[in-house]
């Protein structure tokens, strides 16, 4: 199960592609990737709470949730910052994920929402993009001030 994990959490190769080139001269922005298991709990009176937890045993069909948090330690604020992070085979991006994020379909070649992607099929007929079809998800954050930190994360299930 620790192999999953870090097999995950070392597929999150980060791009920061857009960043300006100072940024990446000082290193400034701190990123860190990890893997959370998603637990959801019932209490005696019915009330459902969920939470993040390490992923434990994982199988097939388990929720995970694949985060990024990012950090300002400089002294600048740093903008367009574009981080693409390619999805393991192991995983698809969750149904339920933000129909607005950005993903890609065919490697990180073409980029946009889920709903306005296509794929070839095997019979070579074009079709919407699915959610299993996802390779690449792009997260954006427009700016970080100093000493600003945050965290972006997707859902996604195991295969």
């Amino acid at each position: 199960m620790n192999t999953f994990k870090n097999m995950i959490a070392a597929l999150l190769v980060v791009s920061a592609s857009a960043m300006p080139i100072a940024a990446h001269a000082q290193s400034p922005f701190a990123l860190s990737s990890d893997v959370k298991g998603v637990e959801t709990s019932v209490d005696a009176d019915g009330n459902e709470t969920t939470q993040l937890v390490e992923p434990g045993v994982i199988v097939p069909g388990k929720r995970l949730v694949l985060g990024t948090n990012y950090a300002n330690d400089g002294a600048e604020e740093i903008a367009n910052i574009v981080l693409d992070n390619p999805l393991p085979d192991a995983v698809r991006l969750a149904p339920d994920a933000d129909p607005d994020l950005i993903v890609s379909v065919d490697a990180g070649e073409t980029w946009g929402a889920l709903s306005t992607l296509s794929v070839v099929d095997e019979n070579g007929a074009s079709r919407t993009a699915t959610h299993s079809d996802v390779t690449h998800v792009r997260l954006t954050i427009p700016s970080v001030a100093p000493g600003e930190s945050g965290r972006l994360e997707y859902p996604v299930i195991v295969r």
